[in-house]
Parts: C-alpha cells; structure tokens; sequence
C-alpha cells in the first residue's frame, strides 16, 4: 500500500486565486505519480504526476498530464468526464467506508459521486460541486478528440464541506485513505493507470479496499 504525507502550505488569504495555489503548491506539495498499469489489455500509460497540498480550509492539486491524445467534450457538471481525457481523486475522510470520487476532464468539468461503492454511488448536488475551483491550462471551451503530443495541467481546490456527509475541519494528523487516477474510457487508445494498484480482474476504480493512504502533516 502507497502512502503519501502531505503538506500544509501558508497562503495570503483564506481563499487565495488558483494562480496562487498553483505557484505556492510547486514550491510546497508532495509529489505523487500515477503510473501502475494494473489490467495488461490497457497497456498505455500516459506521464501523469500531482502534486498535493492543503490549507485550514482547502485541499489542493495539480495535475501534469502528458498524453497522445486529449479530448474534453463534456461541458456539463456530473457527466461521465471519464469517457474524456480524465484525471480522478477517489478520498475516503473516515473509516465508514463511504468515499467520494471527483473526476475532471482536461478543461475542468467535474463529475462528483458519493458512496461505499459503484452499486450504490450517487452523484452530489451541482451545487456542492460548483464549490470546487479549478483552473486548467486548456481553458473551459469543448475540445474534440486530437492526436499529437499534448502537456496539460489542472489546479484544483477543494473546500472542506465538499465532504458533506462527514464533518472536516482540521487535517493536521488526519490519515485519508485514497488512489489516485488518469483514464480516458472513449479516447482512441483507452487508458487505466492508478497511483495505489487495483487488484481486481476489470477495470473497476470504484474499489475502496485498493485504495492508499494520505496523512496531513
């Protein structure tokens, strides 16, 4: 099992701009890469690293993402953005075993679900989900699918009471449990790559028992 500590970085305000975020989080964030092909039929892997950090009321990621094929065509919160050139964070705050999986294409739209697992996963509140920020080096506009060489990045903050069924406050001493994803199940070559490896006969990210550790130092 993968275990990663994290970092709190200081910030200039309670909420800074994602600019912010993004310069202090390379200065200050852990490392973590996702590169385990776990299902030999879904050989490609693209380079994909994150770096992660938190504050008193955020957590925060940034994803480098170098691919041979990107497509973001899904504009809309909670549509399937993993049939998309997709980064994912699946997070479980306690031992409940309810988890929450946020999943973003390459321009940042965002598909939020809660559950203990795939069968009983239901997806939150637009609401809820406009209250993580986000910040992409392709912009906000459609992308259909092209072929080449592409470097992509997305900031992301995620406040505290995007957690709703659990009561986050402090992370300091915290241990998460959470994996970490890239996939693009409708791109030319699909893809399935993990940070902590799944171990189950299909693709199936939906898998809390594979999942690593996050601990808040």
């Amino acid at each position: 099992m993968k275990i990663a500590e994290v970092k709190k970085i200081e910030l200039n305000s309670v909420f800074p701009g994602l600019d912010e975020i993004s310069e202090k989080i390379e200065e200050k964030g852990t490392r973590i890469t996702i590169d385990t092909i776990n299902w030999k039929e879904y050989n490609y892997k693209p380079q994909v690293e994150l770096l992660i950090a938190y504050s008193d009321h955020e957590i925060f990621l940034k994803y480098f993402v170098s691919e041979n094929y990107f497509k973001a065509e899904k504009t809309e919160t909670n549509q399937m953005v993993c049939e998309d050139s997709c980064v994912e964070f699946f997070v479980s705050p306690e031992d409940d075993g309810i988890y929450y999986n946020l999943e973003f294409n390459g321009i940042g739209t965002c598909l939020l679900g809660t559950g203990t697992g795939r069968k009983d996963s239901k997806r939150a509140d637009p609401d809820i989900v406009s209250k993580i920020r986000r910040l992409s080096s392709e912009g906000k506009m459609p992308v259909s699918e092209k072929e080449g060489d592409f470097k992509w990045t997305i900031t992301i903050a995620i406040p505290f009471g995007v957690f709703f069924h659990h009561k986050v406050t402090e992370l300091r001493g915290k241990t998460f449990r959470a994996n970490f994803y890239k996939c693009g199940d409708m791109v030319k070559v699909p893809h399935y790559v993990t940070w902590n490896p799944v171990g189950t006969e299909n693709p199936d990210y939906h898998q809390p028992e594979y999942f690593g550790v996050l601990k808040f130092v």
